[in-house]
């Protein structure tokens, strides 16, 4: 099972100030609502993709409740199987006829969140 890169999404109640806090610590944006033309910030979500070495950290004000552990597998319809197979409840299925990008979300036995979002 391939699950690609990992990066963990954080929910924020203020994007700047918490830009700010990770970028102090060495973290570079590297995309983002305010400079993605296909996914652009609104008035009530911002989002923002920070990268420091290997460590990737996404912040989003009001698009989540809860944190979130990503990762960018190659074929997330393939994991989606697999996991309902093993009886894990996903509750943001994908379509598994389609192709493309796609993400599904479920939560592990402790309750957090896991998304898988294939790029």
């Amino acid at each position: 099972m391939k699950l690609g890169t990992f990066s963990l999404s954080l929910t924020v109640a203020n994007i700047e100030k918490s830009q700010a806090f990770y970028e102090l610590m060495g973290f570079k944006v590297i995309d983002g609502g305010h400079m993605n033309d296909g996914f652009r910030d609104t008035d009530t979500s911002k989002w923002r993709i920070l990268e420091h070495e290997s460590v990737k950290i996404g912040l989003f004000q009001g698009m989540f409740e809860k944190n979130i552990l990503t990762f960018n597998p190659p074929d997330v319809r393939a994991l989606q199987k697999i996991l309902k197979s093993g009886g894990v409840h996903i509750f943001e299925e994908v379509d598994e006829t389609g192709s493309g990008p796609a993400s599904i979300m479920f939560e592990d036995p402790d309750g957090n969140q896991i998304m898988l979002d294939q790029p």
